[in-house]
C-alpha cells in the first residue's frame, strides 16, 4: 500500500539515484502480500507482520542500499544464518540487521529480482 508521505519524501529527494530508489520501493512493496510502508527514521521504511523490517538508506549516493532489520526495537532475534541470500547482497552489521547493496544503473536493474527474493526470505525468517 502506497503511503502519500513516502511518495512525497521520495519526490523531494535531491539524490542522483532517485529513480532507482523509487524502483526499490516498488520492488519491496510488491515482494510479498501485506507489506506496508511509512516514513521512519526520516527514510522510506517497510513493515510486515506488524513491525518495520527494511529501510532505504538515502544517504548512500553511489548505489541503492536497503537496511534490513527486525524493527524499531532490538528483539535479539538471530537473523544471520537464518536468511537465504544466494546472491550475496547482504553485509551483516549485527546478528539482527544487515545492509543490502544493490548498485546503480544496470547493476541495480539486475539486482531487483534478487531484492524481491531477499525481502521474502527476510520476512519468512522474522
Amino acid at each position: 500500500m502506497n503511503d502519500p508521505a513516502v511518495s512525497a519524501l521520495i519526490k523531494a529527494l535531491d539524490h542522483p539515484l532517485q529513480k532507482e530508489i523509487a524502483a526499490a520501493r516498488a520492488t519491496l512493496l510488491g515482494a510479498a502480500p501485506g507489506i506496508s510502508e511509512g516514513v521512519k527514521w526520516n527514510s522510506p521504511s517497510f513493515a510486515a507482520k506488524g513491525d518495520y523490517f527494511a529501510t532505504i538508506h538515502p544517504r548512500a549516493s553511489g548505489q541503492v542500499q536497503i537496511i534490513f532489520h527486525t524493527g524499531a526495537k532490538a528483539k535479539g532475534k538471530l537473523m544471520q544464518g537464518g536468511v537465504t541470500d544466494p546472491a550475496g547482497l547482504l553485509r551483516w552489521l549485527a546478528k539482527d540487521r544487515a545492509i543490502a547493496s544493490l548498485g546503480a544503473g544496470a547493476a541495480f536493474r539486475a539486482n531487483r529480482p534478487k531484492l524481491a527474493a531477499l525481502t521474502r526470505a527476510w520476512i519468512t525468517a522474522l
